[in-house]
């Protein structure tokens, strides 16, 4: 089974979404046997390289105060508790993604570090443990991913080579391939993130409940055999 997962490493549901797609698999005993890929989704293409604290970028956008912002981050805090992730929104910035999703599908195509060959699982490749480093440190800890150095760190911090990340970024490296998969997206009708296509048959759009997660799995693994 192949689970593509359109994202945004600024987006509060898509970790929950990525969760809730997690205890799917696991309460079907797929957790090792589904390959995962990253395709880049950026909520906002047209964000600049500069970076804001997201309450004021909220409240200037739906024309709120900031204590209405932080009221409105209230229900996704508490949804994401839910799935046993601390947010504090309140500390997070807002930037531009691009060079997020261009390492995370630079790590995609790095060999697992543990030397197998084969299709990765959620757990052990090593795009997914970035983009769970990114998720944790953003929403959970207050810290970027949007410069060069914040990306280096984490790359260093689930075991990819620094330098070569750094090289890569210096380089115009996987900038097709973002915009690529943002069409491909729109392709499949997808205008917003999560949104998660499971052997390019069976699509979950956004956050939803295990269920809804253990459906759509059940219906491949139906198809397949």
């Amino acid at each position: 089974m192949r689970i593509e997962v359109w994202a945004d490493v600024v987006c509060p549901w898509c970790y929950i979404g990525k969760r809730r797609l997690q205890a799917a698999l696991a309460e079907r005993g797929l957790t090792d046997e589904v390959e995962i890929v990253h395709r880049a989704f950026q909520l906002d293409p047209t964000a600049s390289t500069d970076t804001e604290p997201t309450i004021d970028h909220l409240a200037a956008k739906y024309g709120v105060s900031r204590d209405e912002a932080l009221a409105m981050m209230a229900n996704v805090t508490e949804v994401a508790a839910a799935e046993g992730l601390d947010y504090h929104l309140e500390r997070c910035m807002t930037g531009n993604t691009r060079d997020a999703h261009r390492l995370a599908l630079w790590a995609q195509d790095r060999p697992d570090r543990d030397g197998s060959t084969g299709p990765p699982g959620p757990n052990n490749d090593a795009a997914q443990q970035l983009l769970e480093a990114m998720y944790s440190a953003y929403f959970e800890q207050g810290r970027g991913v949007f410069t060069t150095d914040d990306l280096v760190a984490f790359a260093a911090e689930v075991g990819l080579d620094a330098d070569a990340a750094r090289e890569m970024l210096a380089s115009t490296a996987y900038l097709d391939q973002v915009v690529q998969d943002q069409v491909l997206a729109r392709t499949f009708g997808a205008n917003g993130v999560p949104f998660f296509v499971i052997d390019r048959a069976y699509g979950v759009s956004g956050a939803q409940p295990l269920e809804v997660f253990l459906d759509a799995i059940d219906q491949a693994r139906a198809a397949s055999a």
